[in-house]
């Protein structure tokens, strides 16, 4: 019985994933197998959470209630970040942020991102960090100045990651513990090849790779593109409620990957080395090593911080056009983030007059004091189907978010690690343009029933949002059972991935053959992970360099080799 439901399962999936590699824009791939941006508007975290208890106080240390958040595929720390700056709204907490991606690189754009947003006022103003962050998260081809930054910052943390003690005094909200040594070891590699320590113009041509993507994306329609462009933007962005993004962004970004163009378009000449990911390929018969441009090309990095604001002057419309673009929205919103969390970053210390107020220092406001301590803890790669097996876990957390392309990971095992009336908050597929309206349904529906069959229930008093679908813990919720809690699963419980939000296998093989860039003597940095079984796979391709294991540079083919052979 259990293993028809699963095939039931499987071939329901994959219904709905051959249905969506047939939309007009072309193969359908656009959303592509690593997230570098959130596909949904930045959360505060406090806000979606349960209640806090009355005696929670007198319960925790120091006095000081503690919220503790699991998140699955967050990719860019948006929740985080608006949490942070939001804290003041709300009593002192203290806030542990569980963090879990698929891949290493996603690990190092969050301390990259929260690195940035901490950084002393005094050695990088307000406007500058707020756009050297927009160009950094969202634009494939940096300034060179801010090039240097990315460069400066990843040879600071490649040094401090291998140095518990160090990285403890000089970041510590930052808890790397959890890691495996070799996901460090590897790490620590994401952060030397974002330093520069392969050079070359070849080493990762971003323009190149972007407009492969592109060309495979379309298909024959490449040549249309702009017509393509205008229609996945008028037909299907601002139907879904992204009214704001502006024709001439969104072009620019489908033809070069810019979004936010801050300074002269000459100036974005050097790839942004942060969006490369590696992966394991096979190419005649062998295991090939290989660094490309996996993410999405479809939708953009417009959504998560510059659709919604809380200036609603921002959002105003003349002759029924908005007067603000999504990229001057998003620009103001990260600004307001960035000012707001001056209150975590450097607090005021020195003694203050009882009398005096918290007033503007060159026009930043003061802030007053700080709103209490956050620590973000990395957790392994492919441990969702393990968490509950260690107590301290169990029961846990009072939010649970999962993002749209984690969705597979959401399961009994996960919901053991939830408190009994804890949240669980699933991002839904709204603002992908390759599904179409009634997909975006199915996939809906087949949320709910993941998360009633890890011990959810929709949660009352909610309003409909197309963007999140928001459950609740129940309290008489069963555990899972004891074969269950030894690792052995059974299959009616095993969730399968949405095949909905990845390429199928000959799209990926296909898309390898273009994109691809070999590492010359290099294990790749992290394969991303689609399926709970793969965790394995994926770890191999994170192992530190050794003499058995990296393969030697005159066995790797060359790069005009390996952008034309076929790959399967």
């Amino acid at each position: 019985m259990g293993g028809k439901r699963r095939d039931d399962i499987w071939e329901f999936l994959g219904r709905l994933s051959r249905r969506a590699m047939t939309t007009p824009a072309g193969s359908g791939a656009g959303f592509g197998s690593v997230s570098w941006w959130g596909l949904s508007p930045a959360l505060d975290l406090q806000a979606e959470s349960p209640p806090m208890a009355p005696d929670s106080q007198a319960n925790t240390e120091h006095g000081t209630p503690e919220l503790d958040v699991l998140l699955l595929g967050s990719v860019d720390g948006r929740h985080l970040l608006r949490t942070l700056a939001q804290a003041a709204l709300w009593s002192p907490r203290k806030f542990h942020f569980y963090v879990l991606e698929n891949n290493l690189e996603a690990v190092a754009r969050h301390m990259l991102f929260f690195s940035l947003a901490l950084e002393d006022p005094e050695k990088m103003g307000l406007q500058e960090r707020s756009e050297v962050f927009l160009e950094v998260w969202g634009n494939a081809l940096l300034r060179p100045s801010v090039a240097a930054f990315v460069r400066a910052q990843a040879e600071r943390l490649a040094r401090l990651v291998p140095e518990p003690d160090r990285l403890a005094e000089q970041l510590p909200w930052l808890s790397l513990g959890s890691l495996k040594f070799r996901e460090r070891d590897a790490l620590e590699a994401v952060f030397r090849f974002w330093a520069g320590g392969e050079k070359g113009p070849e080493t990762f041509p971003m323009s190149r790779l972007w407009d492969m993507r592109l060309r495979h994306y379309l298909g024959s329609r490449y040549d249309a593109r702009r017509g393509v462009s205008d229609w996945d933007l008028h037909m299907k962005l601002h139907d879904r409620g992204a009214r704001v993004i502006h024709t001439r962004e969104f072009r620019r970004w489908r033809d070069t990957g810019v979004a936010f163009e801050l300074r002269d378009s000459s100036a974005y000449q050097l790839p942004n080395r942060t969006l490369a990911s590696g992966r394991l390929l096979s190419h005649r018969g062998e295991r090939v090593a290989a660094r490309g441009y996996w993410g999405d090309i479809a939708t953009g990095p417009f959504v998560a911080f510059g659709i919604e604001t809380d200036d609603e002057s921002l959002l105003r419309t003349s002759n029924g056009q908005p007067v603000k673009t999504a990229g001057e929205i998003t620009q103001h919103n990260v600004t307001e983030l960035f000012r707001a969390m001056a209150a975590w970053g450097h607090p005021s210390a020195a003694p203050r007059d009882p009398d005096e107020v918290p007033g503007e220092i060159n026009g930043v406001q003061e802030p007053a004091s700080s709103p209490g301590s956050f620590t973000v803890h990395f957790l392994p790669l492919g441990s969702t189907q393990t968490l509950h097996h260690r107590s301290c876990y169990k029961g846990r957390f009072q939010l649970l978010y999962v993002a749209c392309g984690m969705v597979h990971l959401l399961s009994p095992e996960l919901g053991v690690c939830v408190a009994p009336g804890g949240r669980l908050i699933v991002e839904l597929a709204r603002y992908l343009v390759d599904v179409r309206q009634e997909q975006l349904q199915g996939f809906r529906d087949r949320v709910g029933e993941l998360a009633r069959a890890a011990g959810f229930a929709p949660q009352p008093g909610t309003g409909p949002s197309e963007s999140f679908a928001r459950f609740y813990k129940c309290e008489d919720s069963a555990p899972i059972d004891a074969a269950a809690d030894s690792g052995i699963l059974h299959a009616e419980t095993r969730a399968p991935p949405p095949e909905l939000l990845v390429p199928p296998p000959e799209a990926t093989n296909s898309l390898s053959e273009d994109l691809a860039q070999p590492l010359q003597g290099q294990i790749p940095l992290s394969e991303p992970l689609q399926l709970p079984s793969e965790s394995q796979a994926s770890l191999e391709a994170l192992a530190p360099p050794t003499g058995s294991q990296t393969p030697k540079p005159e066995s790797l083919p060359g790069p005009s080799e390996i952008m034309t052979s076929s790959i399967s």
